[in-house]
This record gives C-alpha cells, sequence and structure tokens, in this order.
C-alpha cells in the first residue's frame, strides 16, 4: 500500500465506523457506566450538526478534561484527512459532549498554538499512539478546545 496505506484504507474506516455505533449505543444506553473507557483511555461522547445535512451526528473519541474544558484531538487515527466531526465544528461550533453521565452544552474553536504546546504532551501520556499519529499525518492534526 501506498505511505499511510492501511490507516488509510475503506477497510478500516468501515471497521472502525460499526466499531464506533455499538460502542455509542453502549455509551448511551448505560449513561456511561459502561463505554467511558475505549479499551483503557477516557472516552466521550461528541454531538455536531453535519455541515451537510443539518442532523446531529454523534461520535466517541479520547478527551482531556481542563477544568470547565474539554479538550478534543481530532487525530482520525492518523488518517490523512480531518474527522467528519471536526469538519461540522468548523461549520458550526456548538457541540454536546457527554463524559460518563454528565452533558455539556459547549462552543468549539482550534486550540492556540501556546494551548497546543500545553495539551499535546499530556495527550500522549493518555494515549502514546498520539506522537505516531501526529508524524505519520500529512496534515497539522486539530486540537479542539470546548469550553462554556
Amino acid at each position: 500500500m501506498a505511505s499511510g496505506g492501511f490507516r488509510n484504507s475503506r477497510f478500516l474506516a468501515l471497521l472502525l465506523k460499526y466499531f464506533a455505533r455499538a460502542h455509542i449505543w453502549v455509551y448511551r444506553r448505560t449513561n456511561g457506566r459502561l463505554g467511558a473507557r475505549l479499551l483503557w483511555f477516557p472516552a466521550a461522547l461528541v454531538t455536531t450538526v453535519g455541515r451537510r445535512t443539518g442532523e446531529e451526528r454523534t461520535t466517541a473519541t479520547l478527551y482531556l478534561r481542563d477544568g470547565d474544558r474539554v479538550v478534543l484531538p481530532a487525530t482520525f487515527g492518523g488518517r490523512d484527512q480531518d474527522p467528519a466531526w471536526y469538519l461540522n465544528l468548523t461549520a458550526n461550533p456548538k457541540v454536546h459532549i457527554q463524559i460518563r453521565g454528565e452533558h455539556f452544552e459547549l462552543v468549539a474553536r482550534d486550540a492556540s498554538d501556546d494551548e497546543r504546546a500545553r495539551y499535546w504532551p499530556a495527550l500522549t501520556r493518555i494515549y502514546p499512539p498520539y506522537r505516531g499519529y501526529r508524524e505519520a499525518a500529512d496534515r497539522k492534526i486539530p486540537l479542539v478546545v470546548c469550553e462554556p
């Protein structure tokens, strides 16, 4: 496969799509008692408004809490394009986030360079493969700061 091969494959995208649907279903049905950890990493449900459809879209992703802020890395598994949820937030920054049984209505924005310098080390401590994602991706991986 070419650069990014399996990481950018259609097969992996479909596999992740169906795993994500099951994970979201369990997370919602148990109000975060199950699913709040993705493997052993903290997971939040992020609901955006589709930029083309206007419909709500939910995804599960790792996160970092910083007081009343929630920081979301838009890694898309190190793939070469940004995830749909990030593109939706660039069109409409209002976001609903569920962390376990807590629900937040927040506004999203791209992290500043200073925030990126502060948050990336903490995120790579939570999930070390992020370092490789950043090196492999042909893009600057966005960090999204969601705040009241």
